[in-house]
């Protein structure tokens, strides 16, 4: 089993309640999230309702559909997701929990601490070192766009 850990850390100029919002809004994160620098193409909530613990959804990727729930949620100030891939005999190939930590530094300003943990399994875990340097430019470049998203928005 390989294991990868990143943390990223960025001020956003908005307050933490739409910063928060932004986060936990999992359909949203098509319109922010970037193209380029992310494996990510598509999210689609896929349960019923307001997002809260055991909220579902799927990722579309470049490797393929994965799924996922939100594993923690305290609004505003935290948002974990936990995704996985399985091998068509079940077996758990790769999984990650993205952490999103909130804490208000002022009326107009964020401080969000990512911190994403990521596990490889089987052979996967042989491409431990590369995970890493993948995992770190992907959460940077996620980070950067939501940074982005509020410069861009009215």
């Amino acid at each position: 089993m390989g294991e990868v850990e990143v943390e990223v850390e960025r001020t956003v100029a908005a307050p933490i309640d739409e910063v928060f919002a932004r986060l936990a809004d999992i359909e949203g994160h098509n319109a922010w999230v970037p193209g380029r620098g992310s494996i990510l193409r598509q999210s689609r909530q896929t349960s019923p309702g307001p997002v809260e613990v055991g909220t579902t959804y799927e990722d579309r990727t470049r490797m393929g559909a994965m799924p996922g729930e939100v594993a923690e949620l305290d609004a505003p100030h935290r948002i974990v997701y936990h995704w996985w891939d399985r091998s068509s005999s079940g077996r758990t190939r790769m999984e990650g929990w993205p952490c999103y930590a909130l804490e208000a530094v002022g009326e107009r300003e964020t401080l969000v601490r990512h911190h994403a943990r990521l596990r490889a399994n089987g052979v996967r875990a042989l491409g431990t070192p590369l995970l890493r340097v993948f995992a770190r430019r992907e959460r940077t470049a996620t980070m950067d766009a939501l940074v982005r998203s509020f410069e861009q928005s009215p």
